[in-house]
């Protein structure tokens, strides 16, 4: 019986294999579930340049108008209100990976598709980079040295972020073991997205059927102390409750996988939050953790041309004489926080004192 088989880099694998890599690196990305193309999305993608060349996409925030209006039969002629913008820009860059599929005589042995493997293990890679990039990105994480894994941008430090016990710096959480995630402290984190003077941009909810939510990430440690510390007022069953309640949560995918919701704010663990940052050194503070809320358009994702979540690269490169095969992969995108006038737009950052509990 004869098959239909498409070798090394034929157009019809190629087009094949650029597809399955893409789709299935944004169906493993665990930040996937909130990216979306309207300003109703925690992770806004903008796609001005899918079509269009260049390096950097450039968005603008406009302010809420503060001006007090007329009344009666007032004139409103030179009462108008100037326009305040400001404006941010994700830069894009090329990042690519390879995995060797190793001489023919070791495929041969193997009793799996090569391809696929690679495909895989690429699609692994690129997912670990999407969601590693948003949480360093988000929480301020700037002594990554490069931007490998902050989404193609330097990362900036929070200009909104809130520690408990009234402590400064992520160095005095580190010694202070009281220093814990608590209900009381997603109160807090509310109070500052909304509760913003004149002129600093309150963080913006996502609206879920009419109504207001903030997402919240959580790394494992500080659910565990939030557990802990509900077993009283504000109970681990009324943060579960809140969010399943009227059926909000169908079909949308802010809900999916959450752990409840407590004022509003509907609570993720994220196993990749990050350590807090000596404001000195920078050297990790490795018993302390990053938590950060997120309203929307948090974050901004852009990619190059011909580049998206349903076309990546592949390559496949045949060596020594055609016998070592290495199959390689990538994208051009970018992806950041937005920041507005110095101010961080859409999250505000959590550190805790939040070490192993098994340690």
């Amino acid at each position: 019986m004869s098959q239909t088989a498409y070798g090394v880099n034929a157009p019809e694998a190629r087009k094949a294999w650029e597809k399955a890599v893409a789709i299935e690196t944004l169906s493993k990305t665990y930040v996937g579930q909130f990216i979306g193309k309207d300003d109703n999305s925690l992770i806004q993608e903008k796609g001005d340049m899918k079509k269009d060349k260049g390096d950097k996409v450039t968005f603008t925030l406009r302010m809420q108008l503060t001006g007090r209006g007329v009344q009666g039969d007032a004139p409103l002629k030179g009462n108008e209100e100037a326009l305040t913008t400001y404006t941010d820009s994700v830069l894009i860059d090329q990042r690519r990976h390879a995995a060797s599929a190793g001489g023919r005589m070791s495929r041969q042995r193997v009793p799996f598709d090569v391809r696929m493997q690679c495909s895989s293990a690429l699609s692994d890679w690129a997912a670990e980079l999407m969601d590693q990039s948003f949480f360093n990105q988000v929480c301020g994480i700037t002594n990554q040295g490069d931007t490998l894994y902050t989404g193609n941008n330097a990362a900036t430090a929070p200009s909104r972020i809130i520690r408990p016990n009234s402590l400064t710096t992520d160095q005095a959480v580190q010694g202070d073991a009281t220093a814990t995630f608590t209900t009381a402290l997603i109160d807090r984190v509310k109070v500052k997205a909304t509760a913003n003077a004149v002129g600093t941009p309150n963080i913006r909810p996502i609206k879920i059927n009419g109504r207001d939510h903030y997402v919240m990430f959580l790394h494992p440690f500080q659910v565990y102390q939030l557990r802990q510390s509900a077993a009283t007022a504000g109970s681990w069953a009324d943060i579960q409750k809140a969010a399943i309640q009227g059926g909000e949560t169908t079909g949308n995918p802010i809900f999916s996988g959450a752990l409840g919701m407590w004022n509003g704010v509907v609570l993720h663990e994220a196993n990749r939050i990050p350590f807090g940052i000596h404001g000195t050194s920078a050297a990790d503070q490795t018993s302390t953790r990053r938590a950060v809320l997120c309203g929307a358009q948090a974050g901004a994702l852009a990619f190059g041309q011909g580049f998206s979540f349903e076309k990546f690269d592949w390559v496949e490169e045949l060596d020594d004489y055609e016998n070592q095969l290495g199959v390689g992969g990538g994208a051009i995108f970018g992806l950041k926080k937005t920041v507005f006038n110095s101010v961080d737009f859409g999250s505000v950052v959590v550190t805790t004192y939040s070490p192993d509990p098994n340690a």
